[in-house]
């Protein structure tokens, strides 16, 4: 168990109190801590079975059965934690939700009863946050690892050099996906297992050029199937601590006498294991084959953990990395920078205006960030620039976002050129208009890539009746800048095919 995250947490106010809620394909988990002189300690750990990972259909939805177990975990969670500030409490979900056509349908009554946005994250920021929980259980020397978690329906595999991520992959295999595929009706036979192994390693044939041998010193493992498998390793009197191919054979042997799960008793092994013990196994032996792993150390941390270390920094290396990231992906597509952050600073110029000089951080930052990320669909396409760019963040993993927040990010990238219509579905998210609004008006003050002058224009929002925004120029101003104002009046006319209206005074 980890019972100290150290570094980053210096920052924090002595004996606050931390949570981290986990949504797995097979179990909810929520760890809450408290922070004493600057170290985590646990206080309470709870987790439920939910087995959401087999309740996707063949049309990729979570059946109504699913959702309400989900539902109901997340309400006992809810109520551990009223009380809790926003900013004391991550919760995130996994491959499961990635996968879940319906996922909306899931999160908005979830979120209700838990009382917490839930974070639908990428695979490889799922990735990030596994390595980050399980470096920290481990000394801060320079050694190079690769890290292993077998979840429900995906596999992360991490390579990094002490503290630090290099390499960040998932796949699509799992405990649950590959015990209902390869081992129906609980039944266990040595050709079962075979297929299976195969099939893992037919998804998992890339991890060997990404993770050879020689690019890492000691394997560890997280969470999960490898928990499981070292619980009955070390009940059976294997030496505690890790697990070896020689265990694996000896496991595999022991559930091919077993023939079902029925039949199946091993100390260690939990019931709610059994019936996703076949698949887990079948993927960990793959891994062994595949990757040249000799033993593979059990580590104590895992996604929950790395969730905690982001709340450790307040959120500080959390949004660095965001920052980090929006900056890569922008020269990574050609995207100009200053004029990336010249849009953005007017857009923050124009929303403090609007509201008085009140402006939320993440606000402010997500502007920025529009303003960075408006063009990096340009070289694919000038006149669908902005249809490029949002498909862009919809299907690209940046590191430290949610898959949530790029969405959002890119409805504001697809909404800042172009007719209105497009993003009918948002009209009744005030905030989200209000970013639209500045973020449009934005680019078009730009439009010669220089600094705009902004001292003779200003943006309100009329206190009685939200839905109308008034922009007032100077007649110096229009005369000053008449490409500007042009722009301007086009836009205001935009607005009028919308139930929300932009007049020029």
């Amino acid at each position: 168990m980890l019972t100290a995250l150290k570094d980053t947490c210096t920052t924090m106010q002595n004996t606050t109190r931390l949570a981290a809620v986990d949504l797995g394909s097979n179990s909810f988990r929520l760890e809450i801590g408290r922070i004493e002189h600057g170290q985590f300690y646990r206080t309470e750990y709870l987790k439920e079975t939910v087995r959401q990972g087999n309740g996707l259909d063949d049309s990729r939805n979570l059946t109504m059965q699913a959702m309400q177990r989900g539902w109901d975990c997340l309400a006992r969670f809810g109520e551990r934690l009223a009380g809790f500030a926003e900013t004391e409490v991550r919760a995130v979900a996994t491959q499961t939700l990635r996968e879940a056509r319906n996922r909306d349908d899931f999160l908005g009554p979830g979120m209700l009863k838990l009382g917490f946005p839930i974070d639908v994250i990428s695979g490889r920021e799922e990735a990030r946050l596994i390595y980050q929980g399980v470096a920290q259980a481990l000394p801060n020397i320079p050694e190079r690892r690769l890290v292993i978690d077998i979840g429900g329906r995906s596999t992360e595999i991490i390579l990094g050099n002490g503290r630090e991520p290099l390499q960040m992959e998932s796949y699509r295999v799992g405990s649950i996906a590959w015990s209902m595929r390869y081992f129906t009706e609980n039944q266990f036979s040595k050709r079962s297992f075979q297929i299976a192994e195969i099939a893992a390693k037919a998804v998992l044939d890339e991890a060997l050029l990404i993770y050879p041998p020689d690019q890492w010193d000691v394997a560890y493992g997280s969470a999960g199937t490898i928990n499981a498998v070292a619980d009955v390793l070390v009940a059976a009197g294997w030496p505690e601590g890790s697990v070896s191919q020689e265990g694996l054979d000896w496991l595999l042997e022991k559930l091919l006498i077993a023939q079902t799960t029925e039949r199946l008793k091993l100390a260690g092994m939990r019931e709610d294991r059994k019936a996703i013990i076949g698949g887990g196994l079948s993927v960990l032996r793959a891994l062994f084959e595949l990757l040249g792993i000799k033993r593979l150390e059990q580590a104590s941390g895992g996604l929950r953990h790395g969730l905690l270390q982001d709340l450790l920094g307040n959120g500080q290396v959390h949004t660095d990395l965001r920052d980090h990231s929006v900056t890569r992906l922008a020269a990574k597509f050609g995207a100009e920078p200053a004029h990336g952050l010249r849009v953005g600073h007017t857009a923050n110029v124009l929303f403090q205006q609007m509201t008085k000089g009140v402006i939320d951080e993440r606000v402010s930052r997500k502007l920025t960030w529009a303003g960075q990320l408006h063009e990096i669909g340009s070289h694919i396409s000038h006149s669908d620039s902005h249809k490029h760019a949002a498909y862009i963040l919809d299907n690209t993993d940046v590191m430290g976002f949610a898959l949530t927040e790029l969405h959002k990010l890119s409805l504001l990238v697809l909404g800042h050129r172009g007719k209105l219509r497009k993003l009918e579905a948002n009209f009744e998210d005030a905030l989200f208009i209000q970013q639209l609004m500045v973020l449009r008006l934005a680019v078009a003050l730009c439009h010669a890539r220089r600094d705009p002058d902004l001292k003779g224009i200003n943006l309100r929002q009329d206190p009685k009746n939200n839905r109308r925004f008034t922009l007032k120029i100077s007649e110096e101003w229009s005369k000053a800048h008449p490409q500007s104002a042009y722009l301007l009046n086009e836009e205001s006319l935009s607005w009028q095919k919308t139930p929300w209206s932009l007049e020029l005074n």
